[in-house]
């Protein structure tokens, strides 16, 4: 049984990252009765999820987790969360560097723990096996299987065509973050479908039936940014004849997606990382302040980290923003889906027009291409091909070429 051990004035907090619910109840009610506030999370999404709401003052971290990688989401939260405690549930220690009361608190836990399954003839794994139907489940989800030579649009998430193996690794990360409340971060080349990828999480979570709201922080100019961004009164500024509501109180309730977040400017970037932090906008020329209640996903093509360094984008509103990354991967690296991507626009284009065949020749041109311009270009490639062939059924070689020569 649990010896005499340092007793907290008032309750402190910790989140316990572990698949195994056996694991996690003996140490919550071990710590529980040392006057901690527990949560508890089966893997790293639930538990950023957590940590978005009310950061703890610990991490206790599973050695296997069934959503990520243990190193990643380590790194993340040691790049993000510097101030929270972090320990491995085998009892490592040398997370990091901070020796403080509660984590000997915490490891003299994990001790107690220990001790009681040596003690129990139970073997002491610095691997926490979970339960076999929670193993068989994950292993059953984490299995990729080979895409099929079949060229019928797949849909792993809505309004997206694809089923290679990195749409099925970004359709788990998508269904992972969406029911959660998390900030996310979508990263890709330009063309990738950033902005499906957004709706995706969206259309997954529970504020699907509110608006989804998108501004273009690229489209704007900087004099206007702010008052599309927060609002204005009228008579704000020359030309506002009259008062307006700005995208993030449109988006109350629902999902707002600032497409280009690498191109807002800096002076506008404190505004919003008071906003992201705070939840309260202030329209441009009101003293009052609202406040609203709104998830933000956003996106770049630009490598934003290496920005945040250089300063060219504020390191905080960076971390902020990227509570949960997710990276788009181009054309040329999913190149198995392009048969059925092409198959899906020329069945979208057949809504409005004559539907059109592509001959395997003619596809045959397109899977050489490299595709700098990724789906985007995809589409555009195709769509004047259809048209080229006028009256033809089939798509031949010939038009795909007229349309590479001149890319």
């Amino acid at each position: 049984m649990m010896s005499s051990s340092p007793q907290s004035a008032t309750p402190r907090s910790v989140v316990l990252v572990s698949p195994d619910n056996g694991m996690r109840s003996r140490l919550r009610n071990l710590l529980t009765g040392m006057r901690w506030h527990v949560q508890e999370a089966s893997g790293g999404a639930e538990a950023m999820a957590f940590m978005d709401e009310q950061l703890p003052e610990a991490v206790m971290v599973d050695s296997w987790l069934p959503d990520l990688e243990v190193s990643a989401f380590n790194e993340h939260l040691r790049q993000l969360y510097p101030q929270v405690d972090l320990l491995s549930l085998d009892g490592a220690h040398g997370q990091n560097a901070n020796r403080s009361p509660r984590r000997n608190e915490l490891l003299h836990a994990l001790r107690e723990i220990q001790e009681t399954d040596v003690a129990d003839g139970a073997a002491w794994n610095s691997a926490p096996v979970a339960p076999p139907s929670f193993v068989a489940m994950v292993r059953a989800a984490a299995t990729v299987t080979e895409p099929t030579a079949s060229t019928e649009p797949v849909s792993l998430l809505p309004g997206i065509v694809g089923e290679s193996t990195p749409m099925r690794q970004l359709a788990r990360m998508v269904r992972l973050v969406a029911p959660r409340s998390a900030t996310v971060l979508i990263e890709g080349e330009t063309g990738t479908g950033k902005e499906l990828v957004a709706r995706a999480v969206h259309l997954l979570s529970e504020r699907s039936s509110r608006p989804f709201a998108v501004l273009n922080c690229a489209a704007i100019p900087e004099s206007l940014l702010e008052a599309e961004l927060f609002g204005h009164t009228r008579g704000a500024f020359t030309g506002a004849v009259q008062s307006r509501t700005g995208r993030i109180e449109a988006a109350n309730g629902g999902t707002l997606f600032l497409d280009e977040i690498g191109e807002m400017p800096l002076p506008l970037q404190a505004k919003m990382l008071r906003f992201l932090e705070s939840g309260e906008l202030q329209r441009v020329g009101d003293n009052e302040v609202m406040r609203v209640d709104v998830r933000v996903v956003a996106a770049t093509h630009q490598p934003l980290e290496q920005r945040s360094t250089e300063g060219r984008f504020r390191t905080d509103l960076y971390h902020r923003l990227a509570v949960f990354p997710v990276e788009v991967p181009p054309l040329r690296e999913r190149m198995e889906d392009l048969p059925m991507l092409v198959q899906y626009m020329l069945e979208k284009m057949g809504e409005t027009a004559p539907i059109k065949r592509i001959s395997s020749a003619a596809l045959e041109i397109l899977q050489r291409h490299h595709w700098p311009g990724n789906v985007r270009e995809l589409g555009h490639v195709v769509h004047r091909a259809a048209i080229l062939c006028d009256e033809r059924p089939e798509i031949h070689p010939e038009d795909i070429r007229i349309r590479m020569r001149q890319s």
